[in-house]
């Protein structure tokens, strides 16, 4: 243990300890702007200057400072006070200051620095480039004039995700942080996962708004417009109206989607049920038939497209089932509107995810059926947040309600989908009861359950052995395939999620700060709640879900029928890993 002293405060620290770790240990809150827990720490930003009043070295950035035996450390010395206001007011002095309609107002770090701080106005006229915004992607938009260089988003893309698809270009004041050659991010390998929204301070990058789109659809009485809602929605909505992160909002979620004027609310619990059907009996197939494996799962669309630029060698392994709410629109335009009596040509499906990919998803040339897009509007938790607030509703003290019937029923198994290894664990309960012919009670698979990176472990299912692994994070997938790809790993299934902690902390999930990221972690608060949700539930395997049952009964026969693969499969293709 290291001993040292902060603003007259003694500290005692496991040795390579960072200063700001240690007095935050201390209850001793230090600002930061770059620095980001476990992902950056590079003293860019120098708002987190502290002052060595001992051994004569002055001011240092907390995030890079050892803590040493013996320290004497003053946070909130006036040499510290006055560089960090002439730090920040330089920052402020050449950023794009439309704070009030930026879209991270009131959630924007810069913006609570200033507060703190007590900066008001800027003194220095700074240059501005008024560089143009990168709306090329279907997903992220990039606004090159509201960027303070943190390079959060450089080291999240970069280490978190290993993909590299924005890094730091020219030098000194001309320094922007772009794609290479100044591409747009539709034409370098991003996956559009959206971390570095997640991990932006300011509103640099935010995901390609669609709210007026949806607005438009709602207010056209030509068009019958349905929403649907993934799992992990309602495990982070309540966060944008200050309820507790972790706190599940279903009924309140059911609730405002109605207000708002939606002509039909179902869940994709629904069709994530409807996934395990047809991905658990396509896994089977492989098993029995001597198909190719490990079937790796396709849920994630961040994570399949990263398979087509880096593993592409891996697409025969991807399950040919769609997502969850892509097969849910296509349902909703087949079954259900056969079922209304409504034309599909009028139905206007939205879903709304934890996640930017989906954006990229749905517009694929893969999602449609008969010249129609499974989904047309695809909105962010954050995006059905701003919608709820510009309908005037108080979500906060909203009655509940559920969803709406036909595709509005779920399990346990569906609700547990945002999670990292829930899938996996979703498709366990229903292989294990379809290969056993038993009503199984022993459901909860904790082994590939938690926060690891990689998960792996061996389940014994009526005598066979099924070998299992759970990736979530592109960089974590890297690592697991690269041991199948040299044969060091043999599995029967992979589950992989794109993002880290999977849908719970999706790039379109709500945005927690830095600071608040030193105290809790958003995913194990997030994933606690999905379980506890999934606990109370009285069915907790897909397999019993009635309406599905009814779906196969009435429309698609068995899974894995011809209909079945017409509508919910799909195929995806190589790209350009340098395009």
């Amino acid at each position: 243990m290291i001993s040292l002293t902060i603003d007259g405060i003694k500290v005692e620290v496991p040795e390579n300890t960072s200063v700001l770790e240690a007095a935050r240990a201390a209850n001793i809150k230090i600002p930061t702007l770059c620095y980001l827990k476990g992902i950056n720490a590079i003293g860019a930003c120098r708002m987190c200057l502290v002052d060595m009043i001992e051994g004569g070295r002055g001011l240092q950035a907390a995030c890079v400072l050892p803590a040493a035996n013996g320290m004497v450390i003053s946070t909130k010395s006036k040499a510290v006070q006055e560089a960090r206001r002439i730090n920040l007011e330089l920052i402020l002095s050449n950023h794009d200051k439309r704070c009030l309609s930026c879209v991270r107002n009131q959630n924007c770090e810069l913006q609570k620095l200033c507060e703190e701080l007590g900066v008001e106005d800027v003194p220095y006229e700074g240059k501005s480039f008024d560089r143009p915004l990168d709306t090329g992607s279907a997903s992220v938009v990039r606004d090159p004039n509201k960027c303070i260089l943190c390079r959060r988003c450089v080291a999240v893309c970069n280490n978190v995700q290993k993909i590299g698809a924005v890094g730091a270009t020219e030098r000194g004041f001309r320094t922007i942080i772009e794609p290479v050659f100044g591409k747009s991010l539709k034409d370098v390998p991003c996956v559009n996962c959206g971390q570095c929204i997640t991990a932006c301070p300011v509103g640099a990058l935010t995901e390609k708004s669609e709210i007026q789109n949806v607005w438009d659809a709602i207010n056209d009485p030509k068009k019958h417009v349905v929403v649907q809602t993934a799992p992990a929605v309602r495990f982070g909505l309540g966060e944008e109206f200050g309820i507790p992160v972790g706190t599940s909002v279903t009924g309140k979620m059911a609730t405002a989607l109605k207000r708002i004027g939606f002509d039909k609310v179902f869940d994709v619990d629904f069709s994530a049920d409807l996934t395990i059907m047809e991905e658990g009996t396509e896994l089977l197939g492989r098993i029995k038939n001597g198909g190719k494996l490990p079937m790796i799962t396709s849920c994630s669309p961040g994570w399949i497209k990263y398979c087509e630029h880096f593993f592409p060698d891996f697409l025969d392994n991807l399950s040919t089932c769609k997502s969850p709410h892509q097969m849910g629109g296509a349902v909703i335009k087949s079954y259900y509107a056969q079922k209304a009596g409504i034309d599909p040509k009028d139905i206007y499906v939205v879903s709304i995810m934890p996640c930017t990919a989906k954006k990229f998803e749905k517009e694929r040339d893969e999602m449609a059926v008969n010249g129609l897009r499974d989904v047309d509007a695809v909105l962010t938790t954050r995006e059905l947040a701003r919608m709820i607030k510009q309908a005037n509703i108080d979500f906060k003290n909203l009655p509940d309600s559920d969803f709406d019937r036909v595709l509005g029923e779920s399990t346990g198994a569906a609700v547990i989908f945002g999670a990292t290894g829930g899938v996996m664990e979703a498709a366990l309960r229903t292989v294990a009861d379809l290969l056993t012919g038993q009503d199984l009670k022993d459901i909860d698979y904790e082994c590939v359950r938690g926060i690891d990176g990689v998960k792996e472990a061996t389940v014994n299912i009526a005598g066979m052995d099924i070998k299992v692994a759970v990736a979530s994070g592109t960089g974590n997938a890297k690592k697991l395939l690269e041991a199948v790809r040299s044969g060091e790993k043999e599995y029967h299934f992979i589950e992989v999620m794109g993002c880290p902690g999977g849908c719970v902390t999706g790039g379109g999930q709500p945005i927690v700060s830095a600071q608040d990221k030193l105290n809790i972690n958003p995913y194990v608060l997030r994933a606690k709640a999905t379980y506890a949700e999934d606990a109370g539930k009285p069915k907790r395997k897909s397999h019993e879900n009635e309406e599905v049952k009814l779906l196969y009964k009435e429309f698609l026969g068995e899974p894995n029928s011809h209909k079945a693969h017409e509508l919910l499969h799909t195929h995806y293709h190589a790209r350009p890993k340098y395009q």
